[in-house]
């Protein structure tokens, strides 16, 4: 029997990458944030992750584990290296927006190395509009191939999200605002590095990989430098394209002087 919308798992905050391990590198401590807050925390990432240089696509499905405390994580069927927007890739992320439901949506910056990562920025907000059309073209349940769940799924109605925030970390840009992470940077650290496959010594890529004994320093430099720039320890940066609204000056956070 297809699960119902109503019995299924609601999310506040929607992260959507292209690959598993890409939000435990950008955003995985917002996460973590967020779900301390109680707000209900899921991730889509949009690829098996097939086409990478480490590991295969079943290595990193089992090591992505659940130590960012989301309610929900389910992985797509698009092709690693290869992702396309096309109006069929927006339709699958639009079912999982109209089943989910979230108010907040998490991307990847639009500028990148990786293509996929570029292109996922386009292709996710896209389908957050797409989403919000009451007429868009029809939207059938997703499949089990596509969302690795044992029935098929009916996606609800029409549904926007109200915000879009663009995961900046690797972007040279300057922050739209920063998530303070400080209580979560050992957590959000051994996130990613539950990624053996990916992140432990290996001979494969090691002329493209950061030695492991390095990713730690590196990865917590990154963080100390935005959380300065917000006047914290560590932190996450964020850009959103629409300008921000203020109603109380004194309740500005970061002190100017």
């Amino acid at each position: 029997m297809p699960v119902p919308v109503a019995d299924a798992f609601a999310a506040d905050v929607l992260a959507i990458a292209a690959h598993r391990d890409d939000v435990e590198q950008t955003c995985g401590g917002t996460l973590l944030r967020m779900a301390s807050r109680g707000l209900r925390t899921a991730i889509l990432d949009l690829t098996q992750g097939e086409a990478g240089t480490r590991g295969t696509a079943g290595e990193r499905a089992a090591e992505a584990a659940r130590l960012l405390g989301v309610g929900w994580r389910q992985a797509l069927d698009l092709p690693d290296g290869a992702v396309a927007n096309t109006l069929d890739n927006r339709l699958k992320i639009v079912r999982v927006l109209r089943l989910l439901r979230p108010r907040v949506v998490i991307l990847p910056y639009w500028r990148a190395r990786h293509p996929d990562h570029a292109i996922v920025a386009a292709m996710g907000y896209e389908a957050c509009f797409l989403s919000g059309l009451t007429k868009a073209p029809a939207v059938r349940p997703a499949a089990p191939a596509e969302l690795s769940v044992e029935e098929p799924v009916e996606t609800g109605s029409a549904h926007r999200p109200f915000k879009i925030v663009y995961a900046s970390l690797y972007a040279d840009v300057r922050p739209s605002f920063i998530v303070d992470i400080t209580p979560f940077i050992e957590q959000r650290h051994a996130a990613l590095m539950a990624y053996r496959s990916q992140y432990a010594n290996q001979p494969a890529g090691s002329a493209l990989f950061v030695p492991e004994e390095e990713i730690r320093e590196r990865t917590f430099a990154e963080s100390r430098h935005y959380g300065l720039l917000a006047g914290v320890r560590y932190g996450e940066p964020f850009v959103q394209k629409e300008v921000g609204l203020v109603d109380d000056l004194t309740l500005l956070p970061v002190q100017s002087l």
